[in-house]
């Protein structure tokens, strides 16, 4: 009997993602033939779209899924908007999505895809890197709810209506930095084990029949109110099969719902914010002796950059690559390779390591983000 084999999962520090020139992009051409027909109409109307990668090719992920992504998988993510309401011109902003187990293929597929998709819209969009768990505020805030679980279409696991025993969610929200008052739901899926519990999130405990709600003593009375619907949105299929349970941390028969996870379990304690690097760095980018190169610029000022070449500036919660308009091809479809590269190299120092987000912007189309990091 013949075994499958499971796809090499990718691993964030690898230095190589983009993988341009090599048999990953030779395989993804084939698949797409002369013409990405999933690029029809990408970008023509404001909205979001959005495409996962299934081996070598792209997929148009359900508008009935917004905001779901699973971890076994990577996506491309299209936010097509105006600057102002009356401006005539439309703006982007193109992410990929890495999962935690996403497969090596899907991950340098993402990447190459979404090159592709920046060409086809004539190199507009800013490009981001996004990795599951570190995702920016921007991506997080195109969808209401944005819901992490485990599975996808490499792993050959697809999630199923009926869940497995212990199937536990983390819920939080984030302010949305332009309202300051509208917040957005996060749901993770999370290994079911005691360390999973910490303070500050609710959690939502799937186990088929009864569903189990834990609000920690700092979680915040919105997060509460928002994770009662989501527990009620999984009983509310099964009609009358399923019960609802809700525990507060500290009230009477709360260690009913931490036992689940074996014997005197307490929260943990929440882990300290990953802080930046301290002062921005800027470096000029140069591919002309066959590898790239980081030259430190100092002191790291706007006006250093030059149309001729490729800038990275490391802002410490974010690493971006400037592209001159007359900087090479290479390091213009190379970028976030590049940038993963300086990750691998720099070490420590950037907010999340390897993951920290990643941005590609053009001369032209900056955004405000990237100018006000030259003033951090």
């Amino acid at each position: 009997m013949a075994h499958l084999t499971k796809p090499a999962t990718y691993d964030i520090k690898d230095s190589n993602i983009a993988l341009l020139g090599s048999d990953l992009e030779k395989r993804v051409r084939e698949a797409a033939g002369d013409k990405e027909a999933a690029w029809e109409g990408a970008g023509t109307a404001v909205g979001i779209q959005i495409w996962r990668v299934e081996k070598f090719t792209i997929v148009v992920w359900p508008k009935e899924k917004l905001g779901s992504f699973y971890d076994g998988d990577s996506y491309i993510v299209l936010n097509t908007f105006k600057k102002t309401p009356e401006a005539e011109s439309l703006s982007y902003d193109l992410h990929f999505w890495l999962g935690e187990n996403t497969s090596q293929d899907e991950a340098g597929t993402a990447a190459y895809k979404t090159v592709e998709l920046d060409d086809h819209l004539h190199g507009a969009p800013i490009q981001y890197r996004e990795v599951q768990g570190f995702e920016s505020t921007r991506f997080l805030s195109y969808f209401p709810h944005f819901h992490s679980l485990r599975g996808g279409v490499a792993t050959g696991f697809q999630h199923v209506t009926d869940p497995p025993p212990l199937d536990l969610h983390k819920l939080y929200l984030i302010q949305l930095a332009k309202t300051g008052h509208h917040s957005n739901l996060v749901v993770r899926e999370v290994r079911a084990v005691a360390e999973s519990i910490i303070e500050g999130d609710v959690y939502v405990l799937d186990k088929g029949t009864h569903v189990l709600q834990f609000n920690t003593r700092m979680s915040a009375g919105k997060e509460k109110f928002m994770a009662a619907e989501f527990a009620q949105s999984l009983v509310a299929p099964r009609q009358g099969h399923c019960d609802i349970k809700v525990f507060d941390e500290g009230a009477a028969g709360s260690s009913a719902f931490l036992t689940e996870f074996g014997e005197n379990v307490k929260v943990a304690p929440a882990r300290a914010a990953a802080t930046g690097a301290g002062d921005p760095k800027l470096f000029r980018l140069s591919d002309a002796s066959g590898q790239v190169t980081f030259t430190p610029v100092d002191p790291p000022a706007r006006g250093s950059l030059q149309s001729a070449d490729a800038f990275l500036l490391d802002a410490g919660h974010a690493v971006y690559v400037w592209l001159g308009k007359d900087a090479s091809l290479a390091e213009k479809r190379l970028a976030p390779q590049y940038a993963q590269r300086y990750l691998y190299e720099s070490g420590a120092g950037t907010a999340h390591g390897a993951a920290t987000l990643i941005v590609k912007l053009r001369e032209g189309y900056e955004s405000e983000a990237f100018w006000a990091a030259f003033e951090a």
